[in-house]
């Protein structure tokens, strides 16, 4: 590279209008750690503080996580980054006929990946000579054909990151990544990137993200490589005022008053210890019999259903059907309507599948207020309302799943969304189950309900006792 980031981020003719400002001093020390460039006194401090390590970098890293804060200043760091390995160095001798090299934007939707995408754009524009370059522009593509570079908003989906010839990757707020095609998108994306980025020499692969929970590849990251001297992967974590330090104190104080868990680690780059996994994949595995995806009515059995509605515009409507065997709870069919779709066709779907096992009521929540049975109780079932919220039901599901009394379909959605549940722990102690933020349970919602449901004894009938004598 005939000139390095920092010489950019400081030249007046390049990006020097956009970070003459002194808050970004620790971004600075920052660039100079990841690229491996000699530091001052103050950025050799900085240095030791936001890495823990004891040694200083001696040359470029090609893998870097950046735990920030929210508004520390990641994304327009992430972009400048993205816009000087895109037009400062020259990746042609690399490549084949026909090949381009991709800087990739990768962001938990392609709406968020947008906001990095910009800021690259409005770099690039600062610079007559490198908007010259640009022969091809849209909303998510910036191609440089002379260069044989493309700046491009990627998908977080392991199967549309494949196939790409990566100069770099920048992965944004990593931490809150969902896929429905993975239980564990982030590692999946990041497995499926890596060949992509091996075959151009210096390429980098950036994660950055204020934290979440302590799962996940940012989890790992920092656990392996925070603190390591000689580690070939830069961990770099800080708050946002340390970052920023021209962020609104009051905010920050406010958000502390409000939920402290959470206002550390969105301000203060602390995971949080109040959030943990529901369930095991293993368990949910344990529990699921393979090669089983529905199971035909039995009039040996007694059918349970339950329903977690919705309106058709963003979640699914979902219907779950089971039965009790020999102390085990049998889940027998799921039914996921996906939306957009008619709550009123769905519903009567849903009652004719109902019908067909012999069933004349289902349960489900207070969603939609009278709506709901009104709208099963005109195709002829009855619609009653769950006793339990949705993270009792997940909570009585646990020890169903650890002991394995339960027999689960070969459900991929299901294991998922089972998977991806969390446990948090309020200030004052209590529990609450619930998905992901950015997440969906409504498949998950309905299986616990419908298992609930079978492990529910029936109220002792004396009349219908002294009625047999």
């Amino acid at each position: 590279m005939s000139m390095s980031v920092l010489q950019a981020m400081r030249d007046p003719d390049l990006f020097g209008a956009e970070f003459n400002s002194p808050s970004w001093t620790a971004w600075e020390a920052f660039l100079a750690a990841l690229l491996g460039e000699e530091m001052t006194d103050e950025q050799k401090t900085l240095c030791h503080l936001h890495t823990g390590r004891t040694d200083l970098p001696l040359e470029a890293f090609r893998r870097a996580a950046l735990i920030c804060g929210r508004r520390a200043g990641k994304s327009r760091v992430l972009a400048l980054l993205g816009t000087c390995l895109a037009t400062l160095k020259d990746y042609r001798p690399y490549l084949s006929a026909g090949e381009v090299a991709t800087v990739g934007v990768i962001a938990a939707d392609r709406k968020q990946a947008r906001t990095i995408f910009r800021y690259v754009r409005g770099l690039i524009s600062l610079v007559p000579e490198m908007e010259a370059e640009v022969t091809r522009e849209t909303d998510e593509i910036i191609e440089m054909a002379g260069r044989r570079v493309v700046i491009e908003i990627g998908t977080a989906s392991f199967r549309a990151t494949r196939g790409y010839t990566y100069a770099a990757v920048l992965c944004d707020e990593i931490a809150f990544w969902r896929d429905d095609s993975s239980a564990n998108p982030d590692e999946e994306i990041l497995r499926a990137l890596r060949p992509g980025l091996a075959t151009i020499p210096g390429s980098m692969l950036l994660l950055a993200s204020s934290p979440y929970a302590r799962r996940g590849v940012l989890w790992k990251t920092f656990k392996r490589y925070y603190g390591q001297d000689g580690a070939t992967t830069l961990v770099w974590k800080a708050a946002t005022r340390e970052m920023n330090p021209e962020f609104d104190v009051q905010e920050g104080q406010e958000a502390y008053e409000e939920d402290p868990a959470a206002a550390a680690a969105e301000y203060g780059a602390e995971f949080r210890s109040d959030i943990a996994s529901f369930v095991a994949p293993e368990v949910v595995e344990a529990c699921t019999t393979v090669g089983r995806y529905e199971l035909p009515r039995n009039s040996q059995h007694r059918y349970v259903a339950f329903v977690d509605p919705s309106g058709g515009s963003s979640d699914s409507m979902t219907l779950a059907i089971a039965h009790q065997e020999d102390e085990c709870a049998v889940l027998d069919l799921v039914r996921e309507k996906k939306a957009p779709f008619s709550p009123e066709s769905t519903v009567v779907e849903f009652c004719n599948t109902l019908k067909s096992y012999g069933i004349n009521s289902v349960t489900g929540d207070r969603y939609g207020g009278e709506w709901p049975r009104e709208q099963f109780r005109k195709n002829g079932i009855e619609y009653k309302l769950s006793e339990k919220v949705r993270s009792d039901l997940y909570r009585d599901l646990l020890p169903v799943l650890n002991s394995g009394k339960v027999e689960l379909l070969d459900i991929p959605v299901l294991s998922r969304q089972l998977s991806g549940l969390e446990r948090r722990t309020s200030r004052g102690g209590k529990d609450s189950i619930d998905h992901a933020p950015g997440g969906h349970d409504d498949v998950a919602n309905a299986v616990a309900g419908a298992i609930a449901l079978t492990t529910t004894k029936k109220p002792f009938n004396f009349q219908s006792i002294l009625g047999r004598i």
